[in-house]
């Protein structure tokens, strides 16, 4: 009875163990390589499988996914022989489980060993000002030259980052010091471009307020003369019409009588503003014949023409 449990439990373990060299289940995403009689058979897909008892095996399993693995930090030397550490982070994808198992040992291992001299060379190309401002096209790269290499191993790389530059310490503080230099140089630049943006717009005020000015005063002085002038033509035509008047009054009767009067009046009134202003005054000897005095000054008024009178 013993016996035969044994042989029942011996007989079950030999179904499980061949069924599950058999029965394949191949999960999403992944690829598995099975060789026949330790040659290559083909490879699985996602699914379920049945393989040959004892024949058929499995030796390769690969994840299609895309994976990523860190690129151990070295040092890489500038082309102005600065030495700088540098690691970095490598995306990649099996797209061909085939050669990628048996093109390569470890391409993990050989990844990563050649990620780090595309690196370095890629770094030797430039300077270490410039490591910091082309990180991008680094990484560009890398990623081509990787790829070429990568493909025969059935490997495409996808991305590669670098996460870290460390220059040494005394490097740092030279950069440091330089890079507070620049900020100085460009405050006092811009302090002195708005000086001197605020004295081209202070002499440009200037000088629209001197046109301004001008102009204002030419307009004034322009107003002024036309007042003057028409203040002029009014004065004289004024005067024009009251000459005209008064040649119109004298023709009339007692009119010449009238101008008599009127000459006396200003004789006599001229002859004391005069007295009133001076202590000193030279007279004609016949000052006191007020009467020749008219008769003068009539006598100038008949020589003239008749038409001239007529016309005042």
């Amino acid at each position: 009875m013993a016996e035969t449990i044994l042989v029942v439990i011996g007989l079950g373990l030999l179904v499980w163990y061949i069924l599950s060299r058999i029965a394949i289940v191949v999960p999403q995403q992944n690829a598995y390589i099975v060789e026949r009689l330790g040659k290559y058979a083909g490879i699985l897909e996602p699914g379920f499988h049945i393989l040959v008892p004892f024949v058929d095996t499995i030796r390769y399993r690969h994840s299609l996914k895309e994976g990523a693995f860190d690129i151990p930090e070295q040092v890489c030397i500038t082309r102005d022989n600065v030495q700088v550490h540098v690691d970095g982070v490598l995306y990649y994808k099996i797209v061909n489980p085939e050669r990628t198992s048996y093109g390569i040992t470890n391409y993990e291992f050989a990844v990563s060993q050649l990620a780090q001299t595309t690196l370095r060379s890629e770094i030797g190309k430039i300077e270490l000002d410039r490591t910091f401002e082309e990180r991008t096209q680094i990484n560009t790269n890398v990623v081509n030259e990787l790829d070429k290499a990568t493909e025969s191993w059935g490997i495409k790389v996808l991305r590669y980052e670098i996460k870290n530059i460390t220059p040494p310490q005394d490097v740092l503080a030279a950069m440091e010091k330089q890079m507070r230099a620049e900020r100085e140089k460009r405050a006092v630049i811009l302090t002195s471009e708005g000086e001197r943006d605020a004295a081209i717009n202070t002499a440009e005020g200037d000088k629209q307020q001197a046109i301004k000015a001008s102009e204002g005063n030419k307009q004034q002085q322009i107003n002024e003369a036309e007042g003057q002038a028409a203040a002029i033509t009014a004065i004289a035509i004024a005067t024009a019409e009251g000459i005209r008047k008064i040649a119109e009054a004298i023709q009339l009767p007692g009119g010449f009588e009238a101008v008599q009067l009127r000459v006396a009046e200003q004789y006599i009134g001229r002859f004391g503003e005069l007295a009133k202003t001076t202590t000193t005054m030279i007279l004609p000897a016949n000052v006191s014949d007020i009467g020749s005095m008219i008769a003068m000054a009539m006598n100038v008024i008949n020589r003239a023409p008749a038409g001239d009178t007529k016309k005042l």
